[in-house]
């Protein structure tokens, strides 16, 4: 009988392991959709509502935001610049490392806005790390690298 209850004890700690990190991933996936959310709604308050005071992220043009203020205001420029940009970042792996809080996503992006000679088309590959603050997953970083572009005279222009 004391083997058997040690027997079950263990199968659910495993099992409660195994589940944590897709729980994790889930709650990941969910910010994530929240954040491609904010980006179409073009609400930067939103959006820097994921990201860590500290967060850092380079463009695809090598454009770096120090700090979720700095991020939000580069943002700002972006959506009143072009009023119909829309990015879509889609992941396709998610790590989890649940004993240090932290987690890395990469994946695919998209962007698509009009210029006057044309729709702009990008995309590229993307990475991110994400660290859980207070049961929350917030990003402390991302990278962007673009690799196609198309449609208008912004894809002639390499930065």
């Amino acid at each position: 009988m004391i083997r058997h209850a040690l027997s079950l004890t263990l199968a659910a700690t495993v099992l409660t392991s195994c589940r944590a990190p897709a729980a994790d991933e889930a709650l990941i996936r969910d910010a994530r959709a929240h954040s491609n959310q904010a980006i179409a709604a073009h609400d930067t308050m939103a959006l820097a509502n994921v990201w860590l005071p500290e967060y850092v992220s380079v463009s695809s043009t090598n454009a770096q935001s120090i700090g979720r203020d700095s991020a939000r205001t580069r943002y700002a420029g972006l959506f009143k610049t072009r009023p119909d940009v829309v990015y879509v970042r889609t992941p396709e792996s998610i790590v989890v490392n649940r004993s240090w809080g932290q987690a890395a996503e990469s994946g695919h992006w998209t962007g698509r806005w009009t210029q006057a000679d044309g729709v702009t088309l990008v995309g590229g590959r993307y990475f991110a790390k994400w660290r859980k603050v207070g049961g929350r997953w917030l990003l402390l970083t991302e990278i962007f690298v673009q690799t196609s572009c198309s449609g208008s005279n912004y894809c002639n222009q390499p930065p």
